[in-house]
């Protein structure tokens, strides 16, 4: 697909792989709204980009359907959605205050599943409705990101983990039901990349990650992120797949 001028929206596009991708659909001539809880951020990335920049909770049904409508009166419908908005918080499931309280697992799995899942059912609505784009009839993009945690999630991250999961395990039906109409969809599973969450750790305690990754020993970076993105939207032959980028890494 050929994002140029056409409408695409970014969820957590107020920095890391978000805003990378937003910069990278941007440059590619795509109509970029980006939405981020921070709807500072996400214009302070938006007005870099000529783009629009959104304050938005992914998780509130409202909220998205809002941020959706705006980004169609400015863009057009959705042709390409990526889904980058996330949050980490490591707790264990018996800690040393006792079990896990249910709501930070429930806050988990709404911001990471839900907002993916809600800006999809909204961003699908969109590329269903509208006329194709190619002779192949192609409509859209949807991609979603994932974790290796997903597979291999470490102790601390059972919410997360769970809430990664998900999003791969709603990635078949979705691109089966999603087909027909010519809406491919996409996972993305990325593995330690240098977003701010990182960064902001200790020196030692960034090294020590990045051995663990066999090669290159170094975080991957949002840009990288984005350029996958880019190849998963240019080449029609890519859907119902989850692809690790993580530089072999599998988490101990």
């Amino acid at each position: 697909m050929d994002v140029k001028g056409l409408g695409a929206i970014v969820t957590g596009g107020g920095s890391g792989m978000g805003a990378a991708v937003g910069r990278t659909l941007a440059a590619a001539g795509a109509k970029v709204t980006l939405l981020d809880l921070n709807g500072e951020a996400a214009e302070a990335v938006a007005k870099e980009i000529g783009g629009l920049g959104l304050a938005c909770d992914v998780s509130d049904a409202a909220a998205a359907e809002a941020a959706v409508a705006r980004a169609r009166e400015a863009h057009g419908p959705c042709r390409v959605l990526v889904n980058c908005a996330g949050i980490a918080p490591a707790k264990r499931i018996v800690g040393k205050e006792g079990p896990m309280p249910l709501e930070a697992f429930k806050k988990v799995i709404e911001v990471n599943l839900i907002g993916s899942f809600n800006l999809l059912r909204l961003a699908a609505a969109d590329m269903t409705a509208a006329e194709p784009l190619n002779a192949d009839g192609e409509r859209g993009v949807i991609v979603s990101t994932a974790s290796i945690a997903a597979f291999e999630g470490q102790v601390g991250q059972a919410a997360y983990s769970a809430s990664k999961a998900g999003i791969i395990g709603m990635m078949t039906p979705a691109a089966r039901e999603l087909a027909r109409f010519g809406v491919r969809v996409m996972t993305i599973a990325p593995g330690l990349i240098g977003t701010p969450l990182l960064l902001n750790m200790p020196q030692d305690v960034q090294d020590n990650l990045a051995q663990q990754t066999p090669f290159p020993k170094r975080f991957g970076t949002p840009q990288e992120f984005a350029s996958l993105v880019m190849t998963i939207v240019g080449n029609p032959m890519m859907s119902n797949d989850t692809i690790r980028l993580d530089g072999g890494m599998r988490m101990q």
